[in-house]
């Protein structure tokens, strides 16, 4: 059986499609790569099928629907025991593979987050893009802990990693950045601990290509609690 199924949503990466590939590719472990490209207008389409024969699974959205869709377009095709979702950018670093899939083999945990901030000062982070950001993450991540009765550092951070059976089970919803609240609280809502790892981190700025914003963080808010006490 593969051992680890990477979803990467794609949306306008020309920059870096190819660069994150080619380490994806370079990953001893035994895998299935997911891309889904999200009606992609910038060249990136075209960079992630020359890839064609490193990439188990490519999908082509026909208009833009959004990094959760992306992620849902992928997920009945996981054949890996574990599945993990990868940025398209070069923020977070597929060498940290290893080190989130220690605690699945040591059958402690179901749900793994790589953390940015996990062991630092998080307001000294000099790899995140602004203080602001930082501050944002934080207020979130303490109200996904509060809701979902979780001690997490990063609740939004990206290096979400599952046991594909639990994974596969969760009817996604959001479309958007929303996939990271909605999934943190319905796996909360089914009784599972999440551990941490923590993970190297280079963010980027909105110049160079960063898609989240202020208006995704009041969004979050609004789908940690619509999937605690609604949905």
């Amino acid at each position: 059986m593969t051992t680890l199924t990477i979803i990467m949503p794609v949306y306008n990466e020309t920059r870096t499609i190819s660069q994150i590939l080619q380490k994806i590719s370079e990953i001893k472990i035994d895998k299935q790569l997911i891309v889904v490209d999200d009606f992609s207008s910038d060249g990136s389409r075209e960079k992630i099928l020359s890839f064609k024969d490193r990439v188990d699974k490519i999908i082509l959205h026909e208009k833009n629907l959004g990094k959760g869709a992306a992620i849902k377009s992928a997920q009945e095709f996981i054949i890996g025991k574990y599945v993990i979702i990868q940025d398209a950018d070069l923020e977070y670093d597929p060498s940290d593979y290893d080190k989130l899939m220690k605690p699945f083999f040591e059958n402690k945990f179901k749900v793994v987050y790589g953390s940015r901030v996990l062991g630092r000062n998080r307001y000294k982070a000099i790899n995140f893009s602004s203080l602001r950001r930082v501050f944002y993450n934080h207020l979130l991540t303490i109200l996904s802990n509060i809701l979902n009765k979780q001690k997490l550092t990063d609740a939004h951070t990206c290096y979400k990693v599952f046991e594909s059976d639990l994974f596969k089970k969760i009817d996604l919803k959001e479309k958007r950045f929303g996939f990271c609240p909605e999934v943190t609280t319905k796996i909360s809502k089914l009784g599972y601990k999440i551990k941490e790892i923590p993970i190297s981190y280079k963010g980027r700025s909105y110049e160079e290509g960063k898609k989240i914003g202020l208006i995704d963080g009041f969004d979050a808010i609004k789908c940690l609690i619509k999937y605690k006490f609604i949905d």
